[in-house]
């Protein structure tokens, strides 16, 4: 038998100490668009690293803070990993260029717009073409509550089940953003994935993390017949990491290794 360890070890720090980051404050709106479009530059960044960029395609936007129907968006052409601040573009919901040097990408504003029109409470929208969630898409199937992860999505989510081609029409996009309702991530069926948050961390983190879901389902599908969670547990997970706040506190490690990594996109 052990004796005491000596010297003892220090007692444990009192909690207040301890550093816990969360959702900033903001002293201005200048404060507070600086903020979301920092974000948004790092955000396309991280998503060009993860290989979601395929040719022009794909976009991730803001609301404005002050004009809330105008948001902002990568420039039409720029790869994801070379997006700085001074690059990012500001338009109405119109699609027409209100600050910046670049053009926008109509067709997929115009889902954007929409999305960003039909809910108030969400201030960022992400679609990429995803290859994990393109394959999904073409399956025409929703995420199942397989993983942990996936549960987040659990009664969620919504499937927009029809395809019809490139389109820029405005109806097309109201569309798409009723067939979303109140949920936070849509499969575009033979399209893509389509996720929204009440911060651009939150919306970025969850189409990361629904791209790896789908990439989970399917290899699994492959290997076997996947075991279901049951409806209560999947619901209790649900509620427990579905929210927005958990998804903007499970994207700090990515912003802070973006940031650091990459300063320049703060330019």
């Amino acid at each position: 038998m052990h004796g005491p360890s000596w010297p003892p070890p220090p007692p444990p720090l009192p909690t207040d100490q301890l550093r816990f980051a969360m959702p900033p404050r903001y002293e201005s709106l200048d404060d507070e668009r600086r903020h979301r479009k920092e974000r948004l530059a790092g955000a396309l960044r991280i998503f060009g690293r993860a290989g979601f960029e395929d040719g022009v395609s794909g976009h991730i936007t803001a609301r404005d803070p002050e004009y809330s129907d105008c948001f902002w968006v990568n420039p039409f052409g720029m790869p994801f990993r070379h997006v700085t601040v001074g690059d990012l573009v500001l338009a109405n919901q119109d699609g027409q260029v209100i600050e910046g040097r670049y053009h926008v990408n109509q067709a997929a504003f115009t889902v954007h717009a929409a999305v960003h029109a039909a809910r108030p409470d969400v201030v960022a929208v992400a679609h990429c073409h995803s290859v994990h969630g393109r394959a999904l898409a073409a399956l025409g199937e929703l995420l199942e509550p397989i993983t942990q992860e996936s549960c987040a999505f659990y009664e969620d989510q919504a499937l927009y089940d029809t395809y019809t081609g490139v389109n820029v029409d405005a109806e097309e996009g109201r569309r798409t953003a009723a067939a979303l309702g109140s949920g936070k991530a849509l499969v575009l069926r033979n399209h893509g994935l389509l996720t929204v948050g009440d911060s651009v961390d939150a919306a970025a983190w969850w189409f990361l993390s629904m791209e790896r879901s789908c990439q989970v389902q399917l290899a699994a599908r492959a290997a076997g017949r996947p075991v279901l969670i049951d409806h209560k547990l999947a619901e209790a997970t649900r509620e427990q990491l579905g929210g927005d706040l958990v998804a903007w506190i499970n994207y700090q490690p990515l912003w802070r290794d973006i940031s650091r990594s990459e300063p320049e996109l703060l330019s």
